[in-house]
């Protein structure tokens, strides 16, 4: 497994990618959609479609990819994923806490954090995020539930201490929450994704088989 402190001593500004990433145990993931697909159905769902998206968009050049993983010690530790791939640890609280600790532990470079249950994400998409946080301080791509799938910042000079602040997770303000958070920037938006949360997101979704 990749120690990730070797690439904070040096703090280049290489663009990070950074999935986020949960151990796939039954029960503790995916229960909305464990609950109409099964526990033992929905950890192998998000087990697989995790790995099919690391190995999607850990293997190009253009960004340095990391995992960050919770639970902390658990996933730092964990067999489950690549060992090629760099691992930091979410930390704990809300969503927004961890992200913002994610985002804490990459600066200064532009990073850019996803989901690791958006079935389709292509490296094309990745790179074009990056694009243009050559142009915007942030890029999000907004999800049709009000959410988004990805997040990125251009730099720690975008970094509000507010950031991620009084954000009405898994509603349909959690976007417009975390984009008032950010204080005066300049933002470009990206296209609308899907994440899978229920039976019937899986089974809409074009890029899954259920």
């Amino acid at each position: 497994m990749y120690n990730a402190s070797r690439i904070f001593s040096g703090k280049t500004h290489f663009p990070n990618l950074v999935i986020l990433v949960k151990e796939p145990k039954p029960g503790l993931i995916k229960t909305r959609l464990a609950k109409d697909y099964g526990k033992i159905k929905a950890t192998w769902w998000y087990r697989h479609e995790s790995r099919k998206t690391i190995n999607r968009l850990g293997r190009d050049s253009r960004w340095e990819t990391f995992l960050a993983v919770s639970p902390d010690y658990e996933g730092l530790k964990s067999r489950i994923w690549p060992e090629n791939i760099w691992r930091i640890p979410q930390g704990r609280g809300h969503l927004g806490k961890r992200m913002k600790h994610v985002f804490q532990q990459l600066y200064p470079g532009p990073t850019v954090i996803i989901g690791s249950d958006i079935p389709g994400i292509e490296p094309s998409q990745i790179a074009r995020s990056f694009y243009f946080l050559g142009k915007y301080d942030a890029y999000v791509g907004p999800s049709p539930d009000g959410g988004f799938w990805l997040i990125g910042l251009k730099g720690k000079k975008v970094h509000s201490t507010r950031m991620f602040d009084n954000v009405r997770w898994s509603s349909e303000f959690a976007l417009e929450d975390t984009i008032s958070s950010m204080g005066k920037i300049t933002l470009g938006m990206g296209e609308v994704m899907s994440d899978v949360d229920t039976l019937s997101d899986l089974r809409a979704n074009p890029h899954s088989k259920v």
